[in-house]
């Protein structure tokens, strides 16, 4: 993984290119992949809960993110532990999420070969 892209007082208040969003998009998607599901042995990223990631050319992130039910028994908690996870992020300046019921979660979201791992097919 490349170094961390410092951040000095004059660079901060300029647009990131989309090479170092491209980056920091990566970082925030490993650091997101540290955050697991308690109930289904898979990180919340390759689970399909992350809808949406965008990196913001002034170094914040907007996620959108479901849950695999509204009566998940981590809905309080797991948003939360996204976030943070996309926070440690030595780049991002902030970090905004939202979480989403539609479209709803289906194990169609899951990535085939995480699917057969699980034995879902």
């Amino acid at each position: 993984m490349p170094d961390p892209i410092p951040f000095s007082p004059e660079t901060e208040a300029r647009p990131l290119d989309s090479i170092t969003r491209a980056i920091i998009e990566s970082e925030v998607i490993e650091a997101i992949r540290t955050v697991y599901d308690p109930e289904i042995p898979v990180n919340v990223y390759d689970l399909g809960l992350i809808y949406g990631l965008n990196i913001n050319p002034d170094a914040t992130v907007d996620i959108t993110m479901t849950l695999t039910s509204p009566a998940c028994p981590v809905a309080g908690t797991l948003p939360g532990e996204v976030e943070q996870a996309a926070r440690t992020v030595p780049q991002v300046k902030d970090v905004r999420l939202e979480l989403v019921w539609d479209p709803p979660f289906s194990i169609d979201r899951i990535p085939e070969h995480i699917r057969l791992e699980l034995g879902l097919f």
